[in-house]
């Protein structure tokens, strides 16, 4: 399989501490990987996003605080973080959004760091990487008023729902979830979202597909869930891969 584009990743991750540059210098350009977005979750791992797309020149890097950390956000991150936003191989806002499976983070002050950051993706003019779990009233609220560019990444709402999503011009992002024995709504939405609005992901180390479930997750194994958005929308794999890749080139406006 060749061109695959991962838009989203998390190549920071320690989990490829002990093979990082094989695995990204080598072994991924080997297997037909021509793109990976690699996204921060805090100003930390931003940075290290940066550096990562700065290293590698099919990665580029999205750079955002996560509603799991918005709580630990500081004085001054807002203004770092728009640097860093500035910089040539950032291509998106994200990883940014909400998160309401866990408890452990105030919903309002998730709404108020996702709401900030919405604000910054219009003032930079950059699309937006959307986290969005068991949130989606809040999430589709906050995408209306503010009707950014960009993908809600790993897409878990309704077929209604991704409707909703397409008619504000954002992506939907699938990945290694639609390959599960329990898939049944994201294979629903990756039968019905039109082809130039779907782009596909790994968010690698996690979200392994089968036959990997539990293993270390890399943007290589994307061609299985090609496959089967292939199989439920009759077409090849390989021109899937091609389309989807054409579309993460055009949302993070990409060359």
């Amino acid at each position: 399989m060749s061109r695959i584009f991962d838009t989203h990743a998390h190549y920071d991750d320690s989990r490829f501490d002990f093979d990082r540059d094989e695995l990204l210098s080598v072994s991924l350009p080997a297997r037909g990987v021509e793109g990976v977005v690699t996204c921060g979750v805090d100003i930390a791992s931003s940075e290290k996003s940066i550096a990562l797309a700065e290293k590698y020149p099919y990665i580029y890097a999205a750079c955002g605080i996560d509603p799991q950390e918005a709580q630990r956000v500081k004085k001054g991150d807002f203004a770092i973080l728009t640097e860093m936003l500035k910089n040539k191989r950032c291509v998106a806002i994200g990883e940014i959004g909400l998160e309401y499976h866990y408890k452990d983070v105030p919903r309002e002050t998730q709404l108020s760091v996702f709401e900030k950051q919405l604000k910054m993706a219009k003032y930079l003019n950059l699309p937006v990487i959307i986290h969005d779990r068991e949130a989606h009233a809040d999430t589709l609220m906050l995408l209306k008023k503010y009707q950014p560019r960009g993908v809600l990444h790993c897409f878990s709402g309704s077929v209604e729902m991704m409707r909703e999503i397409i008619n504000l011009g954002m992506y939907i992002g699938l990945g290694g979830v639609v390959t599960f024995k329990n898939a049944k709504k994201p294979l629903q939405v990756a039968a019905e979202v039109p082809l130039n609005r779907l782009v596909l992901e790994t968010d690698a180390p996690y979200m392994s597909p089968e036959p990997f479930r539990g293993k270390r997750c890399d943007s290589s194994m994307i061609p299985y869930a090609a496959k089967k958005i292939a199989e439920v929308r009759s077409v090849r794999a390989e021109s899937l891969l091609s389309m989807t890749a054409d579309n993460a080139r055009e949302l993070f406006s990409i060359q």
